[in-house]
């Protein structure tokens, strides 16, 4: 692909070329730094100091893995994110420990690679939890069976265990004090930045900025809902009642998704607003975070249905805010929104054409490239599997981007090592030191895939190097080029592997979502519960944003071997137009307008069925139903102009070639 050229003198680079360059921006996460630094030196130095080598290596392993998932959120979510992955991969790192005590030649391993690469690619797609959990199960199974140790496999898995229990401390204890809220500080803070979001969308409204606004919202929503979500697994957990304060907070969090369902009907409007408008979002938000009450807030102006549906939602919002005391609405019915790895979810995602495609492509690549290094260097050969997990991972980035970055990253890592290594040649102590500002640059590295693979190459051999491996510098980079060599080549085999997969997936599941809040607003008996609306609304953006990101990494893919790309951008975008309007014609019908007839509700539902169906590939692009004439009811008239929008959309794509396997 050629280099654009846009403007004088202003070189637009194609983005499959850009990609490798781009870097996240944000605050500095200094207690996450704090925490990496304490974490990985100060646990390799307690095993030399008791003279077990053994625990240094893989209680620094455990470190590392914990650190991949220390991120920002309250210390229930990090428990979560922290102890998932590294309970599984401690059974990943046991499995991988006793085949290797149990068989003589590394060659049995490759069926046993294969295996847990498929399942592991496959739940990678139910989640971002599952999938960090489902990349370092494989890592960890392949570290137990290629690194070299003493001791049983119970043992090692245990000492794994040590090192991440070490930092999942350190999370709950060091911590900045306690601002106002108290036990729910976390919770408020994640609900505050909702209603932040919120203000920044309404800011926007009728301007180029408020598609991204509204999906900035979609994800502090998100954040806040799990926030609230695991606060009540922990709770039901310990077997105890929810306290006022849980509940007053679970009342404003619902007050907070009807505000944000009736400004996506005042998005869908595109009027723009008075500043004031906003501020009653802001003030709310200030709220939450000086325990203060929020104030008057601005005058209520019935000009459209939105903005009327908007000023209820926020005189109700100022009414629970005003509350000291739980109202008598049911706990149940301000629930936030169920988790989303429940059964059939989990089905269609794992056994759907995405989970067969990734799982299929990890299970290749990790057992080629394991099949390669015991070839060339059987003594040594788990970094090359290792890096093909790493690499093949697609919500790090586009393939192209990834194999640059790391092969990039693994050489600036291999290369302060090695001089650390001439310089600092006595003993083994300065890998301490090494690993420990290792540690506290991986929170930092985050921001790009090739400075966190410098500081990960870094921690690792300082590990290895402890075990007794001082020659591991120069190999692993050529193991690395070598990996990455395989995984750009099986990422672009014609035939099989589809990048779009996993984007016509989740297109395909957005729609289903939509449609399943649609039929919800439509069929809904008066009396019915306010909640299930908001639950389903809030899952139908939750992976509309999916899909989306999905499309993006797609978008950067580098062109190569393929005689066309599918452009998935207008799907995406006429897919948010869809959730818009069916929000607005929600509030409208709330409003009191005009319901439409049985007949035509179902036309629609039956119509975004349909064309879910075509995106999954269970039915032809073709066979879609027509939608004739103009719904009487003007509250649905809008959900059937974008739905024959996403249909031309969906008709330009490259979906009738797709192989029956997808099917």
């Amino acid at each position: 692909m050629p280099v654009l050229v846009s403007g004088p003198g202003r070189v637009v680079l194609p983005s499959w070329l850009a990609h490798p360059l781009r870097w996240q921006r944000g605050p500095v996460p200094w207690p996450a730094v704090l925490r990496g630094l304490l974490s990985a030196g100060p646990v390799m130095a307690a095993g030399l100091a008791l003279g077990s080598v053994e625990f240094a290596v893989l209680a620094g392993f455990g470190t590392l893995f914990a650190g991949f998932n220390d991120l920002p959120g309250t210390r229930r979510t990090g428990v979560v994110h922290i102890g998932l992955p590294v309970l599984v991969g401690a059974v990943g790192l046991l499995v991988g420990t006793a085949t290797a005590d149990a068989v003589s030649s590394g060659w049995w391993v490759l069926p046993l690679l294969f295996a847990v690469g498929l399942g592991s690619g496959a739940v990678s797609t139910v989640g971002p939890v599952w999938s960090r959990t489902g990349m370092q199960t494989l890592c960890l199974m392949v570290i137990g069976t290629g690194v070299p140790l003493p001791g049983t496999p119970w043992l090692k898995a245990l000492y794994f265990l040590a090192g991440a229990v070490w930092l999942l401390l350190l999370r709950l204890v060091l911590r900045p004090p306690r601002p106002v809220g108290g036990a729910l500080a976390g919770e408020q803070a994640a609900l505050a930045r909702v209603f932040d979001a919120l203000a920044g969308a309404l800011d926007v409204v009728g301007g180029p900025g408020a598609e991204a606004a509204r999906r900035r919202l979609t994800a502090a929503l998100d954040r806040g809902d799990e926030a609230l979500r695991l606060r009540r697994l922990f709770r039901r957990l310990a077997h105890r009642p929810a306290r006022p304060d849980e509940l007053l907070l679970a009342e404003r969090f619902a007050a907070a998704t009807a505000l944000c369902e009736a400004s996506a009907a005042l998005l869908w409007e595109a009027r723009p607003l008075p500043p004031q408008v906003s501020q009653g979002p802001r003030r709310l938000a200030a709220a939450l975070r000086g325990g203060e009450p929020p104030g008057p807030l601005p005058a209520p102006e019935a000009s459209t249905p939105a903005r009327s549906a908007f000023d209820r939602a926020l005189l109700h919002a100022a009414v629970v805010f005003a509350r000291t005391v739980p109202g008598a609405t049911s706990a149940e019915e301000v629930a936030p929104l169920p988790a989303p790895g429940t059964v059939p979810t989990v089905r269609r995602r794992v056994l759907g054409p995405a989970g067969r495609e990734y799982g299929l492509r990890v299970a290749v690549c990790v057992t080629a490239s394991a099949a390669v290094a015991l070839a060339l260097r059987a003594d040594h050969w788990y970094w090359l599997p290792l890096t093909a997990v790493f690499l093949v991972k697609p919500d790090i980035g586009p393939l192209f981007s990834r194999v640059v970055n790391r092969f990039v990253g693994t050489a600036l890592g291999v290369v302060v090592f090695a001089g650390l290594a001439a310089v600092l040649s006595g003993g083994v102590w300065w890998t301490v030191v090494c690993a420990s500002v290792a540690g506290a640059l991986l929170p930092v590295s985050f921001r790009h895939f090739g400075l966190q693979t410098s500081v990960v190459t870094l921690m690792v051999l300082a590990f290895v190097w402890v075990g007794g491996d001082t020659q591991a510098a120069v190999d692993r980079l050529l193991d690395t080029m070598t990996a990455c060599a395989i995984v750009l080549v099986v990422g672009h085999l014609p035939g099989f592997t589809d990048p779009t997969a996993r984007v016509a997936h989740l297109m395909a599941e957005s729609l289903r979502r939509t449609r399943e809040y649609l039929a919800h607003v439509l069929t809904a008996p008066a009396g019915g519960r306010p909640g299930d609306r908001m639950v389903l609304r809030r899952a139908a953006y939750s992976t509309l944003a999916e899909a989306r990101s999905a499309a993006e990494t797609v978008a950067a893919e580098l062109p190569w071997g393929r005689g066309h790309r599918t452009d998935w951008f207008p799907v995406a975008a006429a897919s948010e137009r869809i959730m818009d309007a069916a929000t607005a014609c929600a509030v409208r019908i709330e409003q009191g307008a005009e319901h439409p007839s049985r007949e035509e509700g179902g036309d629609v539902v039956r119509a975004l069925d349909a064309l879910a169906d075509s995106l999954d590939g269970r039915t032809p692009a073709t066979g879609w139903p027509e939608l004739t004439g103009t719904p009487s009811c003007a509250s649905l008239a809008d959900v059937v102009t974008e739905l024959r929008h996403i249909r031309v959309a969906v008709g330009g794509l490259t979906l009738r070639s797709r192989p029956a396997r997808t099917t």
